[in-house]
């Protein structure tokens, strides 16, 4: 193989595709000069392999063994010593191939040389067949769009990190104008409605907050990898909004979307639909979800205190004064007791079971609280 030509196969080694075989650095000699620099491929990456290896003969591809030989290390730097002074050809090695070279290296006594192999050079590419130029373009296109696609990612992250903290602060203009620009970047991403919908709730923008919520379900649904946790969120947030917006129906049918698509939590949706419809003071649906939670899961005690706090609505009193409840008021309300005897609306139950002549139980069964 001729110095002067450089075949296809060596843009393949040029990018760092092939591992360098192992070659034993000549002994030290005394007094000499010193060698070192980088090696980089026709990208611009480093090339973390093979060696630099140097002789003194004009045809340096017939030499089975280099007078000089330093390996490349995994940044793409190597380093030589203890060199004879004299003229050298400087040959970067890969994969029993020359990939790169330099005529007329000098190394002088006591002086540490820089040579480094910058493939991204003209003359080097110049020595490229067209397919493999053609390659090294096609190379370079994709590795661009994949550094702005992750500029742009990082920005994104940016923006959502920058969103979560400003709605939580409740800043809410300031984390919708964030996500505002987060969408406008990839407005296919179901994650970022997610939270703009979020900070439109907060500022109690509530229709904008709707279309926001849907847009994250939609975009979810038909991406490559739904995600039943975000739709199950974006369906209980949605929920709540309906409530708020005073549409009580499209929250009890959003809440119960939450716990279709991730049954695992059920109880929690159920628990938040109940406590959200009632109130907002839409008691047959706020009924109806602490059913249902009290189904999804018996040990909860928030579900039955909303429920009697429903059914207590209907209450009447007779004529000697005692509050008379419908019936699984009481029972309601005594299951709360005894699932969470200590519990935020312990006291008050008590009051109200006294007022209907209930006897209240001295001693309760403790569960765990919700």
């Amino acid at each position: 193989m001729k110095l002067t030509h450089i075949k296809s196969a060596m843009i393949a080694i040029a990018f760092g595709f092939f591992t360098a075989a192992l070659i034993t650095a000549a002994p030290a000699q005394a007094q000499g000069g010193s060698i070192h620099g980088h090696v980089q491929n026709a990208a611009g990456s480093p090339i973390g392999a093979g060696s630099v290896n140097m002789t003194t003969n004009q045809n340096p591809e017939k030499d089975e063994k280099y007078k000089y030989s330093f390996p490349v290390d995994v940044q793409g730097d190597y380093k030589g010593s203890a060199i004879a002074p004299g003229t050298y050809i400087v040959v970067f090695y890969q994969d029993n191939k020359i990939v790169d070279y330099f005529r007329d290296v000098k190394i002088l006594a006591g002086v540490d040389l820089l040579q480094d192999f910058d493939m991204t050079r003209k003359e080097f590419i110049d020595k490229m067949s067209p397919e493999d130029r053609r390659a090294l373009e096609e190379y370079k296109r994709k590795n661009a769009e994949a550094t702005a696609e992750n500029a742009k990612i990082n920005n994104l992250n940016a923006l959502l990190i920058q969103a979560r903290q400003q709605n939580k602060a409740g800043k809410f203009d300031e984390a919708m104008a964030s996500m505002q620009k987060a969408v406008a970047i990839r407005p296919d991403e179901g994650l970022l409605w997610f939270e703009l919908g979020d900070a439109q709730k907060g500022l109690k923008n509530y229709d904008d907050a709707i279309i926001a919520y849907k847009k994250t379900i939609d975009l979810d649904a038909a991406s490559k990898k739904p995600s039943p946790s975000l739709e199950a969120a974006t369906y209980n947030n949605l929920g709540d909004t309906y409530a708020k917006a005073g549409k009580p129906a499209d929250a009890a049918t959003a809440y119960e979307m939450a716990a279709k698509v991730d049954p695992a939590k059920a109880i929690m949706y159920y628990n938040n639909e109940a406590a959200t419809l009632y109130n907002k003071g839409a008691y047959p649906e706020a009924l109806a979800a602490a059913e249902k939670a009290i189904a999804a899961d018996p040990t909860k005690s928030m579900p039955y205190y909303i429920k009697a706090q429903v059914l207590v609505q209907n209450a009447t009193v007779d004529k000697s004064g005692k509050i008379v409840a419908p019936p699984g008021c009481a029972e309601a309300y005594q299951k709360y007791l005894e699932l969470d005897p200590n519990g935020q609306y312990a006291a008050d139950v008590q009051g109200i079971l006294q007022s209907m002549g209930e006897t209240i139980h001295s001693t309760f069964k403790a569960g765990k609280k919700s």
